[in-house]
């Protein structure tokens, strides 16, 4: 991603990371801000996450709330990949920003204004989410494209003087950015099927920017050793979004089952929700995060490629398998047994999706599931599950046999969809993820002992 170089300058750096190879001397620049607003010192107290950036978060807490709520009022493929394209963009600028915070101190009065000013336009970008595709198209792009432009332009005037090499990464950021930008804004004056087309050309051009090590013409490419970062404080960012997505699979659990009569089979629904939730956290906070950070600090010279790998591109499948078993979870809970149920009582943003059970359901056997739940319920599954496999693997971690047997069996019970109630399939596909759970930590005791033998 960005270009975040060690701590300190030049000779100093394996001093402040005694267990990382030194990146590349760094060489002063003639241009940009002349205050010093880079992070400094080595250890807990300079990485941790400051309060700022929390409140930044904030923002993205009601971006999720946007698109899961999205899918949920209007359940179709098309909606789908509208989320899709919409959260691979609010995932991207999320993580950009957390690069350029691992290196700039969010406790210097200009980042922490940089920050304020891009909550306040990620704020007006995430209100016209449920509309980006259809009226609200430059609400959403305008934003998006001076958020990604003007942080990069920023982050470059701050780095430059200390550290050229990293000023001319971010001028590099910069002109990716502002292409995928001109999509953006294109994009957004097109009829809908166009934007589709152009917006989805956009995504891929944001995503391909760090894998090409942001290669401009006649400007070459960024050193990939410039890339070393702040273990602790990237885990830790990334750890937090993943906190809010669960926080907002949470919300709309509660919000669905506060508007639903208490029945035995609406008990049995939340708590299918309710489980899906724990089990995710324990696949990710249990089985790998901590085991993923302390493999991360002692990655060395090589900390900016794995972040790039594992804290950049993988927690994408993580976020979006959590939004999507948010949604399934509400869709279970409005019809649990394939039709409209005790739905008849929720409202608000599950009317779409109450509607929407109510015709699918019509043509499915009585305790069947429609193609569309079901897919979600599984899919959800596969995606979270595989989130979690490559980001082990990315992280010095073996493939994990567990988890590929799952992914496995959470499609092939799409299969049973016929015959298999939403709710039925709900708690199956919670019973799989508690199997890798298991099958995994049978797995990592056995490994110490075959190395002993």
């Amino acid at each position: 991603m960005s270009d975040l170089g060690p701590e300190a300058d030049g000779t100093a750096g394996a001093a402040d990371h005694p267990t990382r190879s030194a990146a590349p001397a760094r060489t002063p620049g003639t241009w940009g801000l002349r205050a010093d607003l880079l992070r400094h010192g080595a250890g807990h107290s300079s990485d941790k996450v400051g309060y700022v950036e929390l409140f930044f978060d904030l923002v993205f807490v009601f971006a999720v709330t946007q698109l899961s709520h999205s899918l949920i009022a209007h359940p179709d493929v098309e909606t789908l990949l509208h989320t899709l394209i919409l959260g691979a963009a609010v995932w991207y600028l999320w993580i950009d920003t957390t690069w350029v915070t691992n290196w700039l101190d969010p406790d210097r009065l200009p980042v922490r204004t940089m920050l304020i000013v891009l909550m306040a336009l990620g704020l007006v970008m995430s209100s016209a989410i449920p509309e980006a595709f259809d009226s609200k198209a430059l609400l959403f792009a305008v934003p998006y494209v001076t958020i990604q432009v003007g942080r990069s332009v920023f982050a470059a005037l701050a780095l430059n003087r200390s550290w050229s090499e990293n000023g001319a990464g971010f001028l590099r950021i910069t002109a990716w950015v502002s292409v995928s930008g001109i999509l953006w804004i294109t994009g957004a004056l097109v009829d809908d099927g166009l934007r589709l087309t152009l917006w989805g050309a956009a995504v891929l051009i944001d995503y391909a920017g760090p894998r090409a090590m942001f290669a401009v013409p006649f400007f070459g490419r960024t050193d990939p050793r410039t890339w070393t970062v702040r273990a602790d404080h990237m885990a830790e960012r990334v750890s937090l979004f993943v906190i809010i997505s669960l926080g907002e699979s949470i919300i709309i659990t509660g919000t669905a089952f506060a508007e639903l009569e208490v029945t035995a089979v609406t008990l049995l629904s939340f708590g299918a929700a309710f489980a899906s939730t724990v089990l995710m956290w324990l696949l990710y906070f249990d089985r790998s995060e901590r085991r993923a950070t302390e493999f991360f600090a002692r990655a060395d010279s090589t900390t900016g490629m794995v972040a790039q790998t594992a804290y950049t591109y993988v927690p994408l499948l993580l976020v979006l398998g959590i939004v999507l078993t948010a949604v399934a979870d509400e869709l279970v809970l409005l019809a649990p047994t394939g039709g409209a149920g005790g739905a008849e009582h929720a409202g608000g943003v599950a009317a779409g999706a109450l509607d929407h059970a109510g015709t699918v359901a019509g043509s499915a056997a009585t305790h069947g599931s429609d193609p569309w739940t079901a897919g979600l319920v599984c899919g959800a599954a596969a995606v979270y599950l595989l989130g979690n496999l490559l980001f082990r693997r990315s992280t010095g971690g073996r493939w994990s046999l567990p988890h590929l047997v799952g992914i496995v069996a959470v499609a092939a019970l799409f299969a049973a969809h016929p015959w298999a109630a939403p709710l039925t399939l709900n708690w199956v596909s919670n019973a799989v993820l508690l199997a890798v759970i298991v099958g995994d930590v049978v797995v990592s005791r056995r490994e110490p002992a075959q190395e002993r033998a």
